[in-house]
């Protein structure tokens, strides 16, 4: 990593904490690293739709659908979201939502205004399997582990450039179109589909100081 590197203002002591950004080929500055679930609590959580997520044993639970969990406390611009996930059955059905407004009541807005992370092993359509981005971007492999082992999503949002990356494998990468600051959030898609949660951060991402 270049010495030049500032991640701070210059009247600031200085210190490197930048890092390199596949989905833009950049070099940026690491920003905050929020915690938005680390399986003691759902402050900061609401829920949009029917169905409900239950906090099982440090995990969150899908329950019913299709609605969605979203983190209220806060929004967010360029940024990389890590998470973990299993899925009980192959079949089941689930997302990540990224950049999307506040739905109030309506999980619909995630889909519509926003983009979905999927999680879908046995979808028919390619563009709607896990590691793509629903209807927008197909994975160019599953990468899922098999059900009942965790997997883990890293989300790298900056602009409008989108990548996906499971399980330490980059499955899409993805030019966007909508609004580029906005929520985090879960789906719980229907209620034969029973996907955990754990372990949420996002940490943001700001250009270097000039």
């Amino acid at each position: 990593m270049p010495a030049a590197i500032k991640c701070v203002e210059q009247h600031v002591e200085e210190r490197v904490v930048a890092s390199w950004w596949p989905a833009t080929d950049k070099i940026l500055c690491m920003g905050e690293r929020v915690v938005l679930f680390d399986g003691n609590t759902t402050d900061g959580w609401r829920m949009a739709g029917p169905g409900s997520f239950e906090l099982v044993d440090d995990v969150l639970e899908t329950r019913g659908g299709m609605g969605l969990l979203w983190y209220s406390a806060q929004a967010f611009t360029d940024f990389v979201v890590d998470i973990d996930w299993q899925v009980v059955r192959v079949e089941n059905n689930s997302g990540v939502f990224v950049r999307f407004p506040d739905p109030g009541g309506d999980p619909w807005v995630a889909v519509n205004e926003g983009y979905e992370i999927q999680i879908h092993d046995t979808a028919p359509e390619p563009i709607h399997q896990t590691g793509g981005i629903y209807s927008f971007a197909a994975p160019s492999m599953v990468a899922s582990n098999p059900p009942g082992s965790w997997n883990h999503y890293s989300i790298e949002c900056v602009g409008q450039q989108y990548m996906v990356v499971l399980n330490g494998v980059e499955a899409t990468r993805f030019t966007g179109s909508r609004g580029t600051e906005g929520f985090v959030g879960l789906q719980n898609h229907d209620p034969k589909s029973l996907v955990r949660f754990r372990r949420v951060t996002v940490t943001t991402a700001t250009e270097p100081v000039r």
